[in-house]
């Protein structure tokens, strides 16, 4: 279940599935990520205090990738920098990871037997190249995880109802799912039109490699214009919540 917490006030949004971790997603008011709106760069540097004091580490040690929308997954380590990096493995307590978003979709992922998690980013082309399950599959082979001991908690994204796409992404967002899915979309073929849910298909993902322990946010980023930011909704020109994960020790 989601529900809202603060840090010194500011708004964070949670889910009670996951508790071996510290794990949240940032909102307009405890934003840390101002992209392009520079005039949010000192409340950000404000924020990033903030949240770094709330997990009890120096805001150094909060590890944030360089986000292309692609599919490479790293671990984490203090120090390193991660470049095209699009998912985040934690295995480190003395750390946390940060991943940025404005409608794609995040997914925090926790092991909750070997203490382990990860942050996934995962816009359409994520999603279309499976990078949920690509992510699943690096943590089996590292970490001999099994899918009965991970935890998923899908969080803020764009609805289906606000986002349209073309025929092109439609289709390779379709061939990523068996055929019996038909819950993630919405065709008007009348008028040539798609509207996916990503949120939807990464669930789907997940449960194909039998995780069915998954708690979906119902907040879409393009209406809730007091809580998140989006891109469709203000034209690219926003600013990112974040999706953080520390480990607890």
């Amino acid at each position: 279940m989601f529900y809202f917490d603060y840090i010194d006030n500011k708004k964070i949004l949670k889910s009670d599935l996951i508790t071996g971790a510290n794990n949240f997603f940032t909102t307009i008011e405890s934003v840390i990520t101002p992209k392009n709106l520079t005039y949010l760069n000192e409340l950000c540097e404000e924020n990033m205090h903030l949240i770094a004091g709330y997990l009890d580490l120096q805001p150094d040690r909060i590890i944030v990738p360089t986000q292309v929308h692609g599919d490479c997954v790293s671990v984490a380590k203090y120090g390193v920098s991660y470049p095209s990096t699009d998912a985040l493995l934690v295995e480190d307590d003395d750390i946390a990871i940060c991943l940025n978003f404005a409608d794609c979709t995040p997914i925090i992922i926790y092991d909750q037997k070997n203490n382990v998690g990860g942050i996934v980013h995962a816009g359409w082309r994520g999603t279309a190249s499976s990078i949920v399950m690509k992510t699943i599959d690096i943590m089996q082979k590292r970490y001999s995880s099994n899918p009965e001991d991970i935890l998923a908690v899908i969080g803020p994204a764009i609805s289906s109802k606000n986002y349209q796409v073309d025929a092109n992404v439609f289709n390779a967002l379709t061939i990523t799912l068996n055929a019996q899915y038909n819950d993630y979309y919405v065709m008007d073929e009348v008028n040539n039109k798609y509207f996916v849910d990503l949120k939807t298909i990464n669930q789907h993902q997940l449960q194909e490699l039998g995780i069915g322990t998954i708690d979906k946010c119902e907040y879409c980023t393009y209406d809730s214009i007091d809580v998140f930011f989006s891109y469709r909704r203000e034209q690219g020109v926003t600013a990112r919540h974040s999706a953080i994960l520390k480990l607890n020790k």
